[in-house]
């Protein structure tokens, strides 16, 4: 079988700590045969460090090498590079968030469709064990009909102090469009992707702008801190249901908590731990079972599946318009903090 040419544009931690050990467990489908980052010192370690034989500086280069790329760079090139690639004729999976506007995920949409190439965007809570136990059991029918889910992605006191996480120029935002897009892809995927109409959102920055704050995330510059590090959102759906959003990288609460449940109809559900509520047999009866969440794992799922769906051998578990969707409604709790009221969609 002919193996997959992959490129790895964007040379840093998510690259090296994810994607490309992800694909170097699937060396009977893909080879990793090229690297690029702007700095080209980064380009060359990795490339010594994992044995990938070509080195570039600039990523359109690389586009000549090989079939697909995985897109590692800061959010606000996304849609520059994932537009390149596939007008150039390559596959493209891209770290999420899919871009820094709706404006520009249309347009990779787009880039996508005319060049017949495909598209993927990075969000692999969806691969875990807990998420396709969750899945399953929606379309199976626990829940019934949605009407309110919650959402919780909250550290204490975790502000990266690594990388450009930070600096909103290069990326957009900070802990939603960082960390509780991951919940919110997630939720909206159990949710059958519903249209929604209206949002409100409040973000904070306070805590990470006050100084000699306690952080066990690396230091940062409170000074300079423009992103939040606190969100909270409500959005409302098309057919009448709900969802409850907080986030946080800064919280001053007793612990991480990743939270995500479902009150339907018919039942209800929680994934973190998986659990399941009905009324039945004239009791209330709660079912629980051991489903992972192990982010390893899912990077590696995740691989495979934009691996075989390139070679014509699955489908993309993550479409582009849904993550489209994801950005949309973060550039809408965004725009609805600054205005101080609700947004329509």
């Amino acid at each position: 079988m002919t193996k997959l040419k992959m490129g790895i544009i964007g040379a840093g931690g998510i690259a090296q700590g994810r994607h490309i050990p992800a694909y170097l467990r699937l060396t009977d489908k893909v080879e990793i045969s090229a690297v690029q980052d702007l700095n080209i010192d980064h380009a060359q370690e990795a490339a010594e460090k994992f044995a990938i034989p070509n080195v570039f500086e600039d990523y359109r280069e690389l586009f000549q090498t090989v079939d697909a790329v995985t897109i590692c760079t800061p959010n606000k090139f996304h849609a520059e590079i994932a537009v390149a690639a596939l007008e150039a004729g390559v596959h493209v999976l891209c770290e999420k968030p899919m871009a820094m506007t709706t404006e520009e995920c249309q347009e990779m949409i787009a880039a996508s469709k005319k060049a017949g190439q495909l598209l993927s965007i990075g969000y692999h809570y969806r691969y875990t064990e807990a998420a396709q136990a969750a899945k399953s059991a929606v379309i199976n029918g626990e829940v019934g009909d949605p009407l309110v889910t919650r959402v919780r992605a909250m550290r204490r006191r975790k502000v990266p102090g690594w990388g450009v996480f930070t600096n909103k120029e290069l990326q957009g935002g900070g802990s939603l469009i960082d960390y509780g897009c991951h919940l919110l892809d997630m939720a909206l995927w159990l949710l059958d992707d519903p249209n929604p109409v209206e949002v409100m959102g409040t973000t904070y920055n306070r805590l990470s702008k006050t100084p000699n704050q306690m952080n066990d995330w690396g230091t940062f510059d409170h000074e300079t801190f423009n992103v939040d590090d606190h969100v909270s959102g409500y959005i409302t759906f098309e057919n009448g249901a709900s969802l409850l959003l907080e986030c946080s990288w800064a919280a001053n609460i007793k612990e991480d908590t990743m939270h995500l449940s479902i009150s339907g109809a018919d039942g209800g559900m929680n994934v973190y731990p998986f659990e399941l509520y009905r009324p039945q047999h004239g009791i209330f009866l709660t079912s629980e079972a051991k489903a992972e969440h192990n982010e390893t794992e899912a990077g590696h799922l995740q691989a495979e599946n934009f691996v075989d769906s390139c070679l014509g051998q699955a489908e993309l578990l993550v479409k582009p318009e849904q993550a489209m969707k994801v950005s949309q409604l973060i550039e809408a709790i965004y725009q609805s903090s600054e205005i101080r009221r609700s947004v329509r969609l």
